[in-house]
């Protein structure tokens, strides 16, 4: 008999069945197998047989642990998928070091390392589940804008149904002076600029609007305005302003009386 294989018919069985399981976890994981060798033809495929099932039973191990780790937090790991994506479309087209840069900022302030298909998740849910997120998520834009904290409930809640949330860097162009409008924008958070033809600027900040007087007068804009900090607003459009205000004919009154004082500051200056 082979010296390294120690006769253990006199030994407790603890010791035992502690040498058994150790031999059988190393054929079984495959990192012991050559220190006892077998010995015999049946303990050959013994071996044979306790490798093949323990190499497929930590296959399936490895394989079912980085399923789980990636479960744990699929928003974000969508999200790294998404912008690898970018970086090769960026890469692709060579788009200079500085667009690439502020692409990159914008993707982590809109998405903040995590992406979800909201409009999926919220077309699955029920209408009053609906309003109900909506109106949480868009709490602090209701609380800070004087707007909404005096109006009809439900017109606060028709109106948010229909806000789409966007995100614009320092020193971008929300509005263009001469175009045709076909939003306005609710400030949640961040500061704006409104640039008018004599060069003054009237600054907005969180709780404000802005670009009604557009989409009251059907016209072309009458002002720019220009993002001064990263802004986090949130858009309506010209279709979906007039849907919820001809339901409230006393609001279309309200942003009338807003945009006819704004048209007067522009026209003096």
């Amino acid at each position: 008999p082979s010296a390294t294989v120690p006769r253990l018919q006199n030994d407790s069985w603890g010791k035992q069945y502690s040498h058994a399981l150790f031999k059988a976890m190393s054929h079984m994981l495959c990192i012991g197998y050559g220190q006892q060798a077998p010995e015999g033809m049946t303990d050959v495929w013994l071996t044979m047989l306790s490798m093949i099932v323990g190499a497929t039973c930590y296959a399936m191990f490895i394989g079912h642990a980085t399923a789980l780790i990636q479960s744990l937090d699929s928003s974000r790991r969508q999200y790294q998928e998404k912008y690898k994506q970018v970086e090769q479309y960026m890469s692709f087209h060579k788009l200079p070091g500085d667009t690439r840069q502020r692409i990159h900022e914008y993707y982590e302030h809109r998405y903040q390392g995590k992406m979800f298909d909201e409009e999926n998740i919220l077309g699955e849910l029920s209408e009053p589940l609906k309003e109900e997120i909506i109106n949480f998520n868009c709490r602090n834009l209701v609380a800070n804008m004087p707007l909404f904290a005096n109006a009809d409930p439900n017109f606060v809640t028709a109106m948010l149904t229909k806000l789409r949330f966007e995100v614009f860097q320092p020193g971008d162009f929300i509005i263009r002076e001469g175009t045709v409008g076909k939003k306005m924008y609710f400030i949640q958070h961040g500061v704006v600029s409104i640039l008018t033809k004599g060069n003054k600027e009237t600054k907005l900040s969180d709780g404000s609007y802005f670009g009604e007087i557009c989409l009251l007068t059907r016209g072309r804009r009458t002002a720019s305005v220009r993002a001064d900090t990263y802004c986090r607003l949130y858009s309506l459009s010209v279709d979906n302003f007039n849907e919820v205000l001809e339901e409230y004919p006393m609001m279309r009154r309200a942003f009338e009386t807003v945009a006819m004082d704004r048209l007067d500051r522009i026209g003096e200056e």
